[in-house]
């Protein structure tokens, strides 16, 4: 973040606007909102600023003149807004050198603060800033938001700081008060709150208090966080990762998706790499069952799907052992995911009529694989976990009867910014992985289905997702892309 975004009490201070045309005038305004006393220092008085000034004799105060440092005196925070550049930065430095916080309407290079677009609904007030870069498309989002949140969204928040110390009372821990209001705002009491019944909504509320239990039990989340794109997370993922008091993720979760849990969770991280293991699966469960067990609501990140190649089976079994609450999020798989942002259809009425999922985690070196049942070629085979095995798999296809000439394609991470398509055939496609030194995570396709990659390739990586025509780099089997 370039700014910190902070809410400052201005009631009864000392606040400083220095010029009193319109835009001068709109953040004394502002100020003046937020209970502040405003001194509007300026030669001359635009139309606007004498019909602020005559609207509130109290809190604001004429300064006739132009500024001098002398000015600044005691203020707790200072707006410049005058129409001359040699002024403005004046008025910059001197609030600098003294540790005042100071903004220069439209120009954030001299600004200590910014002043963001607000969306208020009594105390419940949003922010929405760019850092000076986009003030017009700030514009646009609060007028989005606006006409999204009605006004009663203000009128149930008075009503939860009536409750809030009775709350703090019922409940000795943070995550269970935190837990009471999510049930709360997502319930009868705001609808009824939003209908404008407020007495029926703080009556809801009162009977829901006094009728929760102080011990709130623990819940796992079992999410399929997909295979990196965090626009691919369902709806319910984000709701329950975001609600979540603990987050526990592995290697192939995408830093966008755990960013996306809220700032205060707890984070573990239990990743697990390719002949090395962080935390043991056994110590996983048991981490989730404890956690759980001690009241709180654990968001379990899997990459792709929790049930295809997740191990989510076995940590669920020892949930249910426990007799530990869970729920299951299904994610889109690495196979879907990553062969689509790579233009490979895994079924084709012309190619193949079936697609089988394979793990290709190798024990001891070597692959647990019976060939014999992978020579369909009206079949699309994709290998998870492959990249070590690479070679070993396209020799015991081949041995098995698939041709050399059978079209076989390896995606690097897939459908994320440094996504990676190369392809080949099983005669082929290992050294050209070995050559572009191909890394993991990756997944491994093979089948007439690769050869669309060249035609139905879509995703620029460097520009995040957008139609393109790929091209061949010439005897490479590297796909690059060109905008159209």
């Amino acid at each position: 973040m370039e700014h910190l975004p902070i809410y400052m009490q201005l009631h009864g201070r000392e606040a400083l606007v220095v010029g009193a045309g319109p835009v001068a005038t709109r953040k004394a305004a502002l100020l003046l909102e937020a209970g502040a006393r405003v001194r509007l220092r300026a030669p001359e008085y635009s139309d606007a600023a004498e019909r602020l000034l005559r609207e509130h004799p109290e809190q604001i105060t004429r300064e006739p003149g132009a500024y001098r440092t002398e000015c600044l005196g005691p203020v707790a925070i200072v707006i410049a807004a005058t129409d001359g550049a040699a002024a403005n930065r004046q008025v910059s430095e001197d609030c600098v050198a003294r540790s005042i916080p100071v903004n220069v309407a439209d120009q954030p290079e001299l600004c200590s603060f910014i002043l963001p677009a607000i969306v208020e609904r009594g105390p419940l007030t949003i922010a929405i800033g760019s850092g000076g870069r986009a003030p017009v498309l700030v514009r646009l989002l609060r007028a989005k938001i606006e006409s999204l949140i009605p006004a009663g969204y203000g009128r149930l928040a008075e009503l939860a700081g009536r409750l809030r110390n009775r709350v703090r009372a019922h409940f000795d821990s943070v995550n269970a008060r935190r837990a009471f209001w999510e049930r709360g705002f997502s319930g009868p009491a705001t609808e009824l709150a939003l209908a404008g019944r407020m007495d029926a909504a703080a009556e809801r509320l009162e009977q829901e208090l006094n009728e929760a239990d102080a011990a709130t039990p623990g819940e796992v989340y079992l999410i399929g966080a997909g295979p990196g794109d965090p626009d691919l997370l369902t709806f319910r993922a984000l709701r329950l990762l975001q609600q979540a008091d603990v987050v526990v993720y592995d290697r192939l979760v995408s830093s966008e998706v755990v960013n996306l849990a809220r700032r205060e969770a707890e984070r573990f991280y239990v990743g697990k790499e390719r002949d090395h293991h962080c935390v043991p699966q056994e110590a996983i469960s048991e981490l989730l069952s404890r956690l759980a067990r001690e009241g709180k609501r654990v968001a379990r990140l899997k990459g792709g799907d929790p049930f295809v190649f997740g191990r989510g089976g076995e940590e669920l079994d020892v949930l249910a052992r426990d007799g530990v609450a869970y729920q299951v999020v299904p994610g889109i798989t690495a196979a879907s995911g990553c062969a689509a942002y790579s233009g490979i259809p895994l079924t084709h009425r012309d190619h193949a009529q079936s697609v089988r999922f394979i793990t290709g985690h190798t024990r001891e070196g070597r692959l647990d694989v019976d060939w014999s049942q992978l020579t369909n070629t009206r079949e699309t085979l994709v290998f998870y976990m492959g990249r070590k095995g690479l070679g070993e798999i396209c020799r015991g296809l081949k041995s098995a009867g698939r041709a050399g000439r059978t079209p076989a394609a390896i995606i690097e991470n897939g459908t994320t910014a440094r996504q990676r398509v190369v392809t080949g055939t099983l005669d082929t496609l290992a050294a050209r992985a070995e050559r572009e030194q191909v890394g993991s995570p990756s997944l491994i396709v093979i089948g007439e289905v690769a050869a669309c990659h060249q035609r139905l390739s879509w995703f620029r990586p460097d520009a995040g997702s957008a139609t393109t025509f790929p091209q061949l780099m010439p005897g490479s089997g590297v796909a690059t892309a060109s905008a159209a």
